[in-house]
């Protein structure tokens, strides 16, 4: 199993920025793609954004292109999202995710979830 522990979540105002971090536990970081993924109120689970096993490739979802950047530290076995241009519409639950894919976007691709990290923005 791969233990996965976002932080960095909290409240922030409209426009502005927010770094979320996931720690993954284990050995073997380098060979999961990772993923971001949220959860709103009453809303389903949607794609945010993920990150090849290397670094070299990322994918985005429509809402969050040009505003928030997916990266990686293999050797710290730990993903970042930055936030940036926050709106309302963000807010939600953030969740990190593991997949043994060389990349992936979708939720079934997933096999390891963290605990998830709120995001608030406030308007």
């Amino acid at each position: 199993q791969v233990q996965l522990v976002e932080s960095g979540g909290g409240l922030v105002q409209a426009g502005g920025s927010l770094r979320l971090s996931c720690a993954a536990s284990g050995r073997t970081f380098s060979e999961y793609a990772m993923g971001w993924f949220r959860q709103a109120p009453g809303k389903e689970r949607e794609f945010v954004a993920a990150i090849s096993r290397n670094g070299g490739t990322t994918y985005y979802a429509d809402p969050v292109k040009g505003r928030f950047a997916v990266s990686r530290d293999n050797a710290k076995n730990t993903v970042f999202l930055q936030m940036n241009s926050l709106k309302p519409e963000d807010t939600a639950v953030y969740y990190c995710a593991a997949s043994p894919l060389p990349i992936a976007t979708r939720t079934r691709e997933y096999a390891y979830w963290g605990q998830g990290t709120q995001v608030t923005v406030s308007s």
